[in-house]
């Protein structure tokens, strides 16, 4: 009996090793086929990567688009610099994502490759202007005056001599678009861009630098006013210059409280049922708790006053 149990024990670790050796073999067979499947994977990707077809060969191949606006040919060539033909595996969408970001007239780009028919799937998004800037720049000018020659030099040839006056001056501008948040658009990229589009009507006037630390906080400000602004003068910065549809405002230096001086000044909407704005030389408002308006002819008045 004992001789039969240890028959049946050896016969039946026999199957096992025999059924572990099967199960080794399978896979080992399995490893031997996923590693040919990706290797032959790897190979058709190559080779399909490698293909004359994959190339980006003119600018016709490039969709970019503008909300739903498709932008042309000649504007996707302005925006874009790139050579021409090249692999389309070699250019690199974030690379291109960026240099059009760092364009001043866009704030976003998403870019992707296309593969049928290859090309470039370009979608950016504008930057918004509210304002048209205007910044004074003052130039000296020289008044060239002849002077007379002798009536021995009258037979010579003779260069007239120059007198710079440096009290002459002349005042020149540079036009630029301003959006929400402060960012400087050039006139011209975002023409370009928009050839049909309307121009913001709120005008700036004074450099960047002048108003760049407030501008946020004035504009949200001012775009929330019932009294419509027409301008914006920048150019004193102990004096900040509304030109309204009451008249001039004067809301002094800019603070925190610029908010505050807007409340006011749409608050006294009634003074236009009263006064032409010709009669009206400024609204002060640089004390928004006791606003005061200086009349044409010389009289203050308290704008609580009825």
């Amino acid at each position: 009996m004992a001789g039969g149990i240890v028959s049946v024990s050896r016969q039946d670790l026999a199957q096992r090793r025999k059924k572990l050796r099967q199960q080794r073999q399978m896979k080992i067979i399995q490893a031997i086929w996923r590693t040919l499947a990706a290797s032959g994977l790897a190979s058709g990707l190559l080779w399909v990567t490698i293909q004359p077809i994959w190339v980006l060969k003119a600018p016709a191949q490039i969709v970019m688009t503008s909300g739903k606006q498709l932008l042309s040919e000649q504007t996707i060539q302005s925006l874009l610099v790139l050579s021409y033909p090249q692999s389309l595996w070699r250019i690199e969408p974030s690379t291109i994502a960026e240099s059009l970001e760092a364009q001043p007239a866009i704030a976003q780009a998403i870019v992707s490759r296309r593969l049928f028919p290859p090309g470039l799937m370009i979608e950016i998004q504008e930057r918004l202007p509210v304002a048209m800037t205007h910044t004074l720049l003052e130039q000296s000018t020289a008044n060239c005056i002849t002077q007379p020659q002798s009536s021995e030099k009258s037979s010579r040839t003779s260069t007239p001599s120059c007198l710079q006056n440096s009290q002459t001056r002349s005042k020149q501008g540079e036009l630029s678009l301003l959006d929400a948040s402060g960012a400087l658009i050039p006139l011209e990229k975002y023409t370009a861009l928009n050839p049909k589009s309307k121009l913001p009507t709120l005008k700036v006037i004074g450099s960047p630098e002048q108003y760049r630390s407030y501008w946020t906080q004035l504009y949200q400000a001012v775009s929330q006013s019932s009294v419509k602004v027409m301008e914006i003068n920048c150019q004193d910065p102990t004096n900040l210059i509304l030109k309204t549809e009451l008249g001039n405002v004067h809301l002094g230096v800019p603070t925190a409280q610029l908010a505050e001086k807007i409340q006011v000044l749409m608050q006294m909407r009634y003074l236009s049922t009263k006064f032409k704005p010709r009669q009206i030389a400024y609204i002060d408002l640089k004390n928004p708790q006791s606003p005061l308006v200086q009349m044409n002819q010389n009289q203050e008045i308290n704008s609580s006053d009825p």
